[in-house]
Formats: C-alpha cells, sequence, structure tokens
C-alpha cells in the first residue's frame, strides 16, 4: 500500500517569512528522540535552512516549568513551531489562540505553529496513527479494540481507531475519568477489568507512556495476551517494548511505534513549512537513527 500524503486543508497559510525555520521539541526526557533527526535531514535533503532543538525539562535546573513559560520563551525566542509530548499535549491548549478541526475534536496538541503573533495547535498524532495502522494493520481484525491510556496521545489513538472502523472501542486508564471522558467523547466504553477486555478484544493498542526508560514494564498484564490478539504500542524507544516482545513470545501479530512516530513528523514538516516531506526518506531517517543509551519514548 503506497503512503499517503498529508492533505492541504490545514496547510500554513503563512511560513517564516524569511524562510528560515527554527523549530523544536518539548517535552520531559526526550533526549532520545528521533524527532530532530527526521526533520533535520528532510530540511537538507529540500535545501532549507533549518534548525530543530529539544526542549527537555527534565535538563531544567529548578521547578519544572509550566506549560505557559515554555510557550513563551520559545516564541520570544523566535521559534517558528513546536512539537509538543509527554506530558504536555493538553496542558498547553490553554495557551493557544486557535485549535485545527482535528486538534479541537482530539482535545490535545502535538504540533504548534508560531504566525503573527498567534498560536495554532493541531493534533498530527492522529493522522499519523491512521496512516500507520492503514498500513500495518490493513487485513486485521478490528471490530472490538481495547485501548490502554486516556492521555494526550491516547485521546489521538481513540479518535484514529474511530476512523478506522471500530466499532467497540474498550478504554482504560488509571485515571477513571480520563477514561470515562474519552469514552465519552468517541462513543467507546470505559473499563477497569482488563481480563474481561482483553478477553473481548481483537486487537490491544498500548497509547500510556509504560515502556519508556523511566516507566519500564507493561501497561497489561502479558498473561492476558493471546495469539488471536494483534498488539500495537505507540512507544518506539525500544522498538520492540515489553509489551511487544511478550506479545510475540505468545504468538500475536504486532505493531510497532514507528510509523506514527514517522507519519506525525511528516505531517508537522509540511505543517511547519509549507514544502511536502518525502516519507520514505523520513522514514529511512528513522531506521537508520542511532540509539547509543537506554532507550525510551521520544516525541
Amino acid at each position: 500500500m503506497g503512503m499517503a500524503q498529508p492533505d492541504r486543508q490545514n496547510a500554513p497559510q503563512q511560513v517564516a517569512s524569511n524562510a528560515q525555520f527554527r523549530l523544536g521539541l518539548i517535552g520531559r526526557g526526550i533526549q532520545m528522540s528521533r524527532t530532530p533527526a527526521m526533520h533535520l535531514a528532510e530540511a537538507r535533503a529540500l535545501g532549507l535552512d533549518y534548525s530543530y532543538e529539544l526542549i527537555d525539562t527534565d535538563t531544567i535546573e529548578g521547578p519544572e516549568p509550566r506549560a505557559a513559560e515554555l510557550l513563551d520563551q520559545a516564541e520570544s525566542a523566535g521559534f517558528a513551531g513546536l512539537n509538543v509530548t509527554y506530558p504536555y499535549k493538553q496542558a498547553v491548549i490553554d495557551h493557544l489562540d486557535e485549535l485545527s478541526p482535528d486538534a479541537k475534536k482530539i482535545g490535545a496538541v502535538n504540533t504548534i505553529l508560531f504566525r503573527n503573533g498567534r498560536r495554532l495547535g493541531h493534533n498530527t498524532d492522529y493522522w499519523g496513527f491512521s496512516e500507520a495502522a492503514r498500513q500495518g494493520l490493513s487485513d486485521a481484525r478490528m471490530q472490538t479494540v481495547l485501548l490502554l491510556g486516556a492521555g494526550g496521545a491516547g485521546r489521538a489513538v481513540a479518535f484514529a481507531l474511530k476512523s478506522l472502523g471500530v466499532s467497540n472501542l474498550l478504554i482504560a486508564d488509571t485515571n477513571i475519568g480520563a477514561a470515562n471522558l474519552l469514552a465519552k467523547d468517541t462513543g467507546a466504553q470505559a473499563l477497569t477489568d482488563l481480563a474481561e477486555a482483553a478477553a473481548r478484544a481483537d486487537g490491544i493498542v498500548n497509547a500510556t507512556p509504560v515502556g519508556m526508560a523511566k516507566l519500564p514494564g507493561t501497561a497489561i498484564d502479558p498473561a492476558l495476551l493471546s495469539p488471536d490478539h494483534w498488539v500495537g504500542d505507540i512507544v518506539y524507544f525500544p522498538l520492540e517494548t515489553e509489551l511487544l516482545r511478550a506479545a510475540k513470545l505468545r504468538g500475536c501479530r504486532t505493531f510497532e511505534g514507528t510509523g506514527m512516530a514517522v507519519f506525525q513528523a511528516v505531517r508537522a514538516f509540511f505543517l511547519f513549512t509549507g514544502h511536502q516531506p518525502d516519507p520514505e526518506r523520513m522514514r529511512a531517517t528513522f531506521e537508520t537513527f542511532t540509539i547509543n543509551q537506554d532507550t525510551q519514548q521520544g516525541g
């Protein structure tokens, strides 16, 4: 199946007037993110004057800065835009001037454009997961899916799963309120009994940060997996998370976080610059990225 291109409906109306693009990623514990490498390599291939910086709150001394402070500082420093990852995808919303239809529907933002004194929020995770699943799960049974996680990433994945035709979406999160809200927003069902939910599900998707270096483990007991399940994970550091490793041992079909990571970056690059990136080239950059320390989830 060929790779879809980001639609131009929400393309940036104006990019940086001097054609110099200063971008960045805001998040916690993001030193191993592959997002900067994908953006920088693609910008070089297209001949763009482009920089991409990590704004890692784990490396900032003192109290963790609030989302408002991070955005104020980036905008004042002349950034043209930002990607946003855990744990700020919902926290930034109150500090933006406008949301794209997807971001408004989902209630989470992972891409921000600074344009003419205004802050515009987008969600490219939604398109990224949808496109990755279309390619990686095109022939998989998806009538009933158990989604683990109802945070910023989980909300994007939930709406994507519904758009892919999942009729029975089951949502589990340690934050019962978040799970109930997402279930209401998507016409899904919030469950606390993972054994019951897994027994009903065709597939299981982890959209929690569990599996990162700082949060090792699995968001569901691997004993609940069966060979009839397909199992996906949005964590891409490491590519084979503990959950996916356990799933493979039980004979499950698995779905890595690579696709979502690449395709969200493809769409974000287009929004930042107005230039159409090459998805295959960005995937190649992702796959050749050198990991030289303990791995974790990136943006």
